[in-house]
């Protein structure tokens, strides 16, 4: 508010208006309106009653005060809706003017609504909910100092790190031991704090570790780990780190961390424990103990906090928790199948020599290219170089190769006829191992296609007669030679012009040559 007393007590000891305007930190135009008006008004200074300022504006200009009919905004009301999910101050201001508006009633703006309610909430101590709505933060971090657990055979010392979230509304926290700060214990732990508090939270707020977050500038957007960022797409939250060395970010995390530092790490400096599991189970009970121990500066407890405001504000569980996944990038061979933990798994062969990413699981293998997925498979267990072939990722002739089989020829052939079938039987019952027989057989069939069925059946008849288990040599030399399409009577007239043509009588050596003769 304008500081009417000062401008009319600095202009009465003879100052100019630049030095009361710089003095009393307003503009020469407000100095010089109220002098006016004070000279209209017949008011100067020293005053026979002291006035305040809001008394002097309300005489000095009271065409710019509001009528009775402007509404204070109700404080109370405000505070408890703040504490709602998704409700912000300038909401409740803009439904604060139009309810004025439907009431023929004055709004303050918004500069003085706000004001009023802080001042309100100053007044009654009361917390402001701005950033800590209930499940809207959870704050996750690594505590400093670790535990130590103990090898029973070589009395070896092991580490073992602490991870604490908390719930910043509730001040509810969740504590856990692991052997390391690798990705797998990081995740694990984000889904034990979702079934301790049963469910999570929209924004997780993490320290820049590089497990949760590969790059975190000043200026740009965070780059979220891929697998971490996937865990939270599962859950329905999101991922938003705190700011490098800004701890205030996320001072509840860092707060437990000091409680914790004396309620358990303190504690249990002089014990021994030789499991993770052992170690574990101490922490939870004393982690028990601290979520019920209560508030030393207002009623309740971290428990009792949690249960009544902000358990029934958490996002549900989905129906099944997320899976921990693997991400390796791996490139298309000429056989399209990938390798993944030294199993062969296909994709589509339009990719050969593409570099895809392979999503690993434990029951699933999947490969994405240009983030949409191409090909999903069972994940093999058990001998390496097992191979996983889906036959819609093959070529046509390398599909067409793999659905032939004993029972495909044998159907095909007996389609063709009669003499065929008895051909293909032959040749397959030929091998000791079926699998040997198939290219035979496919050569058979490919004569089918080069000479037609009809030829083909007739050459399987013609070699028949000759053999009862002719080979594919037999049947590719009839068709060559042309003779499955010679007649019987053909045959006969055939061998009889070659009878003819042959000498009426043989070649004998006679008597000289078997000693009858005289030798010289």
């Amino acid at each position: 508010m304008t500081k009417y007393n000062d401008i009319l007590r600095l202009q009465s000891q003879g100052m100019s208006n630049r030095s009361i305007a710089s003095i009393c930190s307003c503009s020469r135009n407000t100095v010089a309106s109220v002098l006016e008006r004070a000279k209209l008004k017949t008011i100067s200074w020293p005053f026979d009653n002291p006035l305040s300022d809001k008394e002097l504006h309300e005489l000095l200009f009271p065409e710019k005060v509001y009528g009775s009919n402007q509404r204070m905004p109700d404080c109370e009301y405000i505070h408890n809706e703040l504490a709602k999910s998704g409700v912000t101050l300038t909401l409740l201001w803009e439904e604060y003017c139009e309810s004025c508006r439907l009431n023929n009633e004055i709004p303050y703006m918004y500069s003085q609504f706000r004001r009023y309610y802080i001042n309100y909430a100053q007044k009654t101590k009361a917390t402001m909910r701005l950033k800590r709505k209930p499940g809207e933060l959870m704050e996750v971090d690594w505590a400093g100092d670790p535990l130590f657990i103990t090898d029973s055979v070589t009395g070896e010392r092991i580490p073992a790190y602490l991870y604490v979230a908390v719930l910043s509304s509730s001040q509810y926290a969740y504590v856990e031991a692991f052997l390391s700060q690798n990705q797998e214990n990081w995740i694990n732990a984000h889904l034990h704090t979702f079934e301790f508090f049963g469910g999570c939270t929209r924004i997780i707020v993490p320290d820049n570790l590089k497990t949760g977050v590969i790059r975190s500038g000043k200026y740009d957007d965070p780059i979220i780990n891929r697998v971490y960022n996937e865990m939270a797409d599962h859950y329905g939250t999101a991922i938003v780190p705190a700011r490098v060395r800004r701890p205030k970010d996320k001072p509840n995390a860092e707060g437990t961390v000091g409680f914790l530092t004396t309620w358990i790490i303190a504690k249990l400096r002089n014990y021994k424990f030789f499991s993770i599991q052992e170690l574990n189970e101490v922490i939870w009970e004393n982690l028990r103990k601290f979520n019920e121990k209560p508030f030393q500066k207002k009623p309740g407890s971290r428990l009792s906090a949690f249960l009544s405001e902000e358990k029934v504000f958490l996002l549900p569980l989905p129906a099944s928790p997320y899976e921990l996944a693997t991400w390796i990038k791996a490139t298309v061979p000429n056989d399209y199948h990938i390798i993944a933990d030294r199993m062969h798994y296909s994709v589509p062969y339009e990719y050969i020599r593409h570099e895809v990413d392979v999503r690993v699981t434990s029951k699933t293998v999947e490969v994405f290219y240009s983030n949409h997925r191409i090909a999903s498979h069972v994940r093999l267990h058990g001998l390496p170089e097992q191979r996983s072939t889906v036959p819609e990722h093959m070529p046509e002739n390398h599909r067409q190769y793999l659905i032939w089989n004993a029972e495909a020829f044998i159907d095909w052939a007996t389609k063709v006829g009669p003499s065929a079938a008895i051909v293909m039987k032959s040749i397959i019952s030929y091998y000791r191992v079926e699998q040997q027989s198939y290219r035979s057989c496919r050569s058979l069939v490919n004569l089918g296609d080069k000479y037609s069925l009809e030829r083909l059946e007739a050459a399987c008849s013609k070699a028949l007669l000759y053999t009862p288990h002719p080979s594919l040599k037999n049947i590719r030399t009839i068709l060559k030679t042309g003779h499955d399409k010679l007649t019987e009577n053909a045959i006969a007239a055939s061998g009889t012009s070659k009878a003819k043509k042959e000498p009426s009588g043989g070649f004998v050596r006679g008597s000289d040559y078997y000693g009858g003769g005289h030798r010289d």
